[in-house]
């Protein structure tokens, strides 16, 4: 058994409970922007083994994301807002051509497919968990997400570790198909048992069917997402992106599977 992996889960666990329940709109999303800067410094380190990524446009574009609740708050008019979010996308495609053509291809097209990638994958990934904390219901909806995460995790480390016998692929070898299935079932069963003191405490109405349903969705949404981060470390060869937290290694290491469900969930959730 890992010790270290479990008194640091233990830790950790307790501080994402006190942001998550007690902070505002405001307070989460400048978390979620510090959690972003970390992750997207973990993935431009890795990167640096095969890349010059553009670290300032990917820091800076951060920062998005604690601006989630000015812009769901209706400050910013909304035609506005609309016009934003089309242009974000071309709009950072067209800083780093433009960084390009200004280093006179010293930084090349390499470097800012990498860059972009990780732009998309850590900022707008995260920015959906901002978005489901804002939403109505936010602060209920939001531990959906985490319990498919994490559930999924502990379920699939815990029978994995001691039952899995067959391994699900050579990107993450110590997997197994055994985890994997453990993970989805513990996921909806916690899922479920979530959505009953929800409806029970909470006066909440949420179908018991359809949230089994969302919940082996992000299960296996998440399990492709931890299998994504992993495939990343393999092609830059390392074994963790840091050592932030002792036994799960860094940032994004512990967030992978949960920024891959985040946009899922968001529109699902929007269907309950």
């Amino acid at each position: 058994m890992d010790i270290k992996r479990i008194t640091s889960g233990l830790l950790g666990f307790p501080l994402v409970l006190i942001i998550l329940i007690f902070g505002n709109n405001i307070v989460v999303s400048v978390a979620l922007a510090i959690i972003a800067l970390l992750a997207m410094n973990e993935y431009f380190n890795a990167i640096s083994k095969i890349a010059k990524p553009v670290k300032w446009l990917g820091y800076l574009s951060c920062i998005i994301i604690a601006l989630v609740p000015i812009i769901k708050l209706g400050i910013i008019p909304e035609n506005i807002v609309e016009i934003l979010q089309i242009l974000a996308i071309p709009l950072a495609l067209l800083i780093l051509f433009a960084q390009i053509i200004a280093t006179e291809m010293k930084t090349s097209f390499k470097d800012i497919s990498y860059t972009f990638i990780g732009i998309f994958y850590i900022v707008f990934f995260i920015m959906f968990v901002a978005l489901i904390d804002s939403m109505e219901n936010g602060k209920i909806l939001i531990w959906y997400v985490i319990i498919a995460a994490w559930g999924t995790d502990i379920f699939a480390y815990f029978i994995g570790k001691n039952f899995g016998k067959h391994k699900f692929s050579k990107i993450s070898p110590k997997k197994s198909i055994e985890g994997c299935i453990a993970g989805t079932i513990g996921a909806i069963i916690l899922m479920l048992i979530y959505t009953y003191i929800a409806n029970t405490f909470w006066n909440m109405n949420y179908e018991y069917w359809f949230v089994a349903i969302i919940g082996a969705v992000l299960s296996l949404i998440g399990q492709i997402g931890d299998f994504a981060a992993s495939s990343i470390k393999r092609y830059v060869d390392i074994k963790d992106y840091s050592n932030l937290i002792p036994g799960h290694g860094g940032m994004l290491d512990r967030i992978d599977s949960l920024i891959f469900i985040a946009p899922f969930a968001y529109i699902l959730f929007t269907l309950i």
